[in-house]
């Protein structure tokens, strides 16, 4: 059954841990680099990357005999971290500059990276996943959109709308993680 306070929440935690605004100024980079961007392609294979590793990611875990409880709560640590970055606009980790702009900058680490794996197995121990697929979609929509129009996002915003945009979604993040904490650390 689809519930859209899920949806909506799982969108905005992705959303947020995404940060394809905060992005703009790499993905910008990127262009001026190699050229041109292959939008389409980079988010058809983050779509296909973050569904299979919520279908996979539980078992991958089991393997390791690590419980859903004990990674949300990892996920939780994270996700604080992710949202200092934002709010603090500091780095805590640094990736390289990528040599060319194919599939693997764009659709991996930058979308489906590792705050978003964290984040999905971390939603699925509490959202059903249906609703966490929607929330999927609906952000690599947004994430196809920003790609196709980012001269114009830039244009529009400035560096102080981009600036403000990453801090509200980073107390977001924050206020996320303290809950994703608080209930798994019950269960245990």
């Amino acid at each position: 059954m689809f519930d859209f306070k899920e949806i909506s929440t799982a969108t905005m935690v992705l959303f947020a841990v995404i940060d394809i605004i905060g992005s703009i100024p790499i993905i910008i980079q990127l262009r001026q680099k190699v050229g041109h961007l292959h939008s389409g392609r980079a988010s058809i294979v983050s779509l296909l990357i973050m569904v299979a590793f919520l279908y996979v990611g539980e078992e991958i875990l089991g393997i390791i005999g690590i419980d859903i409880n004990s990674f949300a709560i990892a996920g939780s640590f994270i996700l604080f971290f992710l949202s200092l970055e934002l709010i603090l606009g500091i780095r805590l980790y640094r990736d390289e500059m990528p040599t060319s702009a194919s599939i693997v900058p764009l659709a991996f680490p930058l979308v489906a990276g590792a705050g978003t794996m964290t984040s999905l197995i971390s939603l699925r121990a509490e959202y059903e996943v249906q609703n966490i697929i929607v929330a999927i979609c609906v952000n690599v929509l947004v994430v196809y959109a920003v790609l196709k129009t980012t001269k114009q996002i830039e244009k529009i915003l400035g560096q102080t709308g981009i600036a403000v945009i990453r801090k509200v979604f980073g107390i977001i993040l924050l206020a996320i993680a303290v809950k994703l904490f608080r209930t798994n650390i019950g269960v245990m």
